[in-house]
């Protein structure tokens, strides 16, 4: 053995420690670990506590370190439930002869991602630069002690396997060449500067950009899978929510794309038929086989999909799979002091989704008679559908009565997979926000009454010296705050206020539209992610991926506060930034879903202000106008409501009112002259 892990010793004095130590750097050779993050809030870095490696987690006291010693850093980039960052700590960081060289030679820091998304986002981008890949999880960099990075990968395997090489081999090369090339390697890390990285230039948004976009989705498009791409195929939360606010304009071509992907989704694997949920992505292209991570951020925004083409459609499975993904995240990721918990793991290194796959052997034991009629229903054959004998359900009937209870209680018997117990902001406002809005259009308290509790977590628990922090974890909040997280909790409120009329909510969402502006808008009229710079500036990374950015987001929430409050210089600052994204709204509409329904809320949005009765205020609320901004309240009670005597709904666009509505007909009336095409009530 060639490593100890050390932590203090109960009651020890500190004489004991001392000695301790000392002992420790005479009899090893190769250093030892000290156990540093353990006290972290981040589960993803507690489960690398107990390794031999003497990892550091991100500050200063590990730069300062490789800088005295003038050591290259090892940065390794994760998250909680990434199943290959499993697989490499079980095969590499838990290994002791791997770890003697990462002690000797480098300074380890390990990263969070989900916690710190302003370091995972500028060092994806530098290793995408760098490689011309397209990246992922694990991200494993190596660094000049000043932070700047010089190689990389993503996964490292114990020994070499096909083009991979081993990562002890790695550490031993990358250790030669900082001994014997160290100016080259640091001439190497100045090529990546951050302005190359994360470049915006400025543009214009062309006219018809919906059309051109759905132009060039359309080659993207898989009409007989549903969805977009190859595998393996992602959801793309964002883009979906971009075509529902067209299909629900009457845009027949988006509904063409929206409605295939979402029935294929509901029906594959990617959805759990059983439990509600779906997982992360499919590994095929058919949405049959998921990689089984199920995250807070994609049932968020997918139930608000369903639920809104459900709305859209009356397709009844559209419903189902909207209250069942919330009946998920209720059932298995809300945290008793309020808000949600961020994602369950796929299982462990050698039993990825052992809590979902069945063997015949299982099925007919828990269903008997009824057996070969749900495996029609479910998909299931003798041989498997997957690998090994295991099948994933999919939806291909109607099961028989009784049989998905029974298989939940059987699986519920099974070890559960991982919960990642943190909470993030960012994401809980994409819950806030989903569970407000199904709260009121299926008229569900309890929906409702999740909505007010994370409301009340986050501005209580999460907001601290005038912004949401991102990240609460056992009773610590940490000190980083993003632009993500104030845009996001705003848009939640506003959809809160929809739901319940109380003027709280609104104001709250109010003052992070204020926190948005005054600490992350730049003098160029972009924004940038972070307040605090890293060793390759601050992020400012405007795409959208598996959830919106933040500076989409930010777009959104300040261009629907200027319609409430009249404030001329938010609506500047999104519109601004929006034509900086013009090129890439228009030729890469993918990875813009969520700036892509920030521009038609901006080209196509308006604003209903209902004063009292209640009657019709009622009403108003269970309205679906997702291109539509809802304010309740007595007259003169907000800048929309000035001057408007009660008993009345005022629809305007930019101050362009149509005539006061008073009652139910009239309104749907006026919603018809805006919106000739929309799907409303008849």
């Amino acid at each position: 053995m060639r490593w100890l892990l050390l932590t203090r010793p109960a009651g020890a004095e500190d004489e004991d420690v001392v000695l301790f130590l000392l002992v420790a750097l005479l009899v090893l050779p190769g250093g030892f670990a000290m156990n540093r993050l353990a006290g972290e809030t981040s589960p993803y870095l507690r489960q690398h506590a107990d390794n031999p490696v003497d990892w550091y987690p991100w500050g200063e006291e590990a730069f300062a370190r490789a800088r005295r010693e003038n050591k290259p850093i090892f940065l390794s980039i994760g998250y909680a439930t990434c199943y290959w960052c499993h697989v490499m700590e079980e095969e590499s960081f838990e290994d002791p002869e791997t770890a003697e060289i990462l002690n000797r030679y480098f300074v380890s820091i390990k990263v969070d991602r989900e916690e710190r998304p302003d370091i995972d986002q500028l060092y994806m981008r530098a290793y995408q630069k760098m490689s011309g890949g397209a990246g992922g999880w694990p991200l494993n960099l190596f660094l000049t002690p000043e932070g700047k990075p010089f190689y990389g990968g993503t996964y490292f395997p114990k020994e070499r396997r096909g083009g991979w090489p081993a990562f002890r081999e790695v550490l031993l090369a990358v250790a030669r060449a900082w001994a014997e090339r160290e100016e080259e390697l640091r001439a190497q890390a100045e090529r990546l500067a951050p302005a190359r990285i994360l470049a915006q230039a400025p543009g214009g948004r062309p006219e018809g950009l919906e059309r051109l976009a759905l132009e060039a989705l359309a080659f993207e498009f898989d009409p007989q899978h549903g969805g977009f791409g190859v595998e393996p195929k992602f959801p793309q939360a964002p883009l979906l929510g971009f075509l529902l606010r067209l299909a629900w304009l009457g845009d027949r071509e988006a509904w063409g794309m929206l409605g295939p992907a979402l029935l294929a989704m509901a029906e594959g694997g990617i959805y759990d038929q059983l439990g509600g949920g779906f997982h992360r992505y499919a590994v095929d292209a058919a949405w049959r086989v998921p990689h089984f991570e199920k995250m807070l951020y994609d049932n968020a925004q997918l139930a608000r999909v369903y639920l809104g083409a459900w709305r859209i459609s009356g397709e009844p499975r559209f419903r189902r799979v909207a209250e069942e993904t919330l009946d998920f995240l209720l059932a298995e990721l809300a945290a008793p002091e309020g808000g949600f918990y961020s994602a369950l793991d796929a299982g462990r290194p050698g039993a990825e989704g052992a809590y979902y796959v069945w063997t015949w052997e299982e099925w007919r034991q828990v269903l008997g008679a009824e057996a070969e009629a749900a495996a029609r229903a479910y998909g299931v054959r003798p041989e498997g559908n997957w690998e090994k004998g295991k099948n994933v359900l999919w939806r291909r009937g109607e099961p028989p009565k009784g049989v998905r209870e029974r298989l939940l209680a059987a699986r519920a018997r099974r070890p559960r997979p991982g919960l990642d117990d943190k909470i993030l902001a960012d994401w809980n406002g994409l819950a806030l926000a989903a569970f407000a809005e199904a709260g009121r259009l299926l008229e569900e308290p309890r929906y409702l009454e999740a909505a007010r509790r994370t409301a009340r977590f986050l501005l209580e628990r999460m907001y601290k010296d005038g912004r949401i922090r991102h990240s609460w974890a056992r009773g610590r909040l940490r000190p980083e705050a993003y632009l993500a997280d104030q845009a996001a909790v705003g848009l939640g409120l506003l959809e809160l206020h929809h739901a319940t009329g109380e003027l709280r909510w609104l104001e709250a969402a109010r003052a992070l539209g204020e926190v948005a502006m005054r600490y992350f808008e730049e003098e160029n009229r972009r924004f940038v992610d972070a307040l605090e710079p890293t060793p390759l500036g601050r992020p400012a990374d405007p795409t959208d991926g598996a959830y919106p950015s933040g500076s989409s987001l930010a777009i959104e929430l300040l261009l629907r506060l200027a319609a409430i409050y009249g404030e001329s210089r938010w609506e500047e600052a999104a519109r601004s930034a929006l034509d900086r994204l013009g090129p890439g709204l228009e030729q890469s509409p993918g990875a813009f879903g969520a700036a892509l329904s920030a521009h038609l809320f901006d080209r196509r949005g308006s604003e209903l202000a209902v004063s009292t009765p209640a009657e019709l205020a009622a009403f108003a609320r269970r309205i679906y106008a997702p291109l539509t901004v809802f304010v309740f309240g007595p007259e003169d009670a907000l800048p929309v409501l000035r001057r408007r005597p009660e008993g009345r709904a005022y629809l305007c666009r930019r101050a362009i009112c149509r005539l006061p509505s008073t009652d139910a007909d009239q309104l749907i009336g006026e919603f018809r002259a805006f919106y000739p095409e929309a799907v409303l009530p008849d």
